[in-house]
C-alpha cells in the first residue's frame, strides 16, 4: 500500500468514525444502521465494509489507535530518565483525557448493548495497561514477587471506577487532578503488593 493509499483509508476510517460519533450523540447506536453512516459519511456500501465488518467492528475500531498511542506514551514513559514512581502508569493521564474527551458518546451509549461492550474494551485496555506496569516494577526489582491477578485486578478496577466516577459525577475535577488522587492510591498499591 502506497502513502496516498494509506491516507485515503485513514481518510475513510475517520469519516466513517465521525460520522458514527454524530449518529450516536443524535439518536443512539443501537437504532442506528449502516445506511445511515454510510449516508452521513458520503461513502458507499462497498466501501464501508471493505473496511468494518458491521457498526460494531467501526465502533470498536476506534480502541486501536487509542491502544497505540497509549502504548507509544508508557514507552516514553520507560525509557526517560525519571523514577520508577513517575513512570509507572504514565499512561492512566492519557486515558483519563480521552475518556474526557469522548464523554458525550459513553453518556449516550450507558446502560445499552453498545454501552457495555464499550465498557468492556475500555475495562480491558485498562487492565493490560496496569499489567504492563506492574511487570515493568517487578523487573526492576528482582527481590519482589511476581504480579499477580489480584493486584491487577485491584489498581485496574480503581482507575476504572474513576473513569465511570467522572463520567456520571457533577464535581468535575481536572483530568490532572483526577490523575494525581489514582496515582497517589495505585502506586503506594502496586509497591505495597509487590
Amino acid at each position: 500500500m502506497t502513502k496516498n493509499e494509506d491516507r485515503r483509508v485513514q481518510r475513510t476510517q475517520q469519516l466513517l468514525r465521525t460520522a458514527l460519533f454524530a449518529l450516536i450523540q443524535e439518536k443512539g447506536f443501537e437504532k442506528l444502521s449502516v445506511q445511515e453512516i454510510i449516508d452521513r459519511a458520503n461513502v458507499g456500501r462497498a466501501t464501508f465494509y471493505a473496511h468494518f465488518d458491521n457498526k460494531e467492528d467501526l465502533l470498536l475500531s476506534g480502541f486501536d489507535a487509542f491502544r497505540e498511542s497509549l502504548r507509544q506514551r508508557q514507552r516514553e514513559a520507560r525509557s526517560s530518565p525519571t523514577t520508577l514512581d513517575e513512570q509507572a502508569f504514565a499512561f492512566s493521564r492519557d486515558m483519563i483525557a480521552h475518556v474526557d474527551e469522548y464523554r458525550h458518546l459513553f453518556k449516550a451509549m450507558a446502560g445499552k448493548n453498545s454501552g457495555a461492550a464499550v465498557q468492556n474494551v475500555l475495562r480491558k485496555l485498562v487492565v493490560d495497561f496496569v499489567r504492563d506496569d506492574l511487570k515493568a516494577m517487578v523487573a526492576g526489582n528482582k527481590s519482589r514477587r511476581a504480579v499477580t491477578d489480584a493486584v491487577v485486578e485491584f489498581i485496574a478496577g480503581g482507575l476504572f471506577g474513576l473513569l465511570v466516577w467522572r463520567l456520571g459525577s457533577k464535581d468535575r475535577l481536572s483530568i490532572e487532578e483526577l490523575n494525581a488522587l489514582f496515582r497517589r492510591f495505585a502506586i503506594p498499591a502496586a509497591k505495597a503488593a509487590l
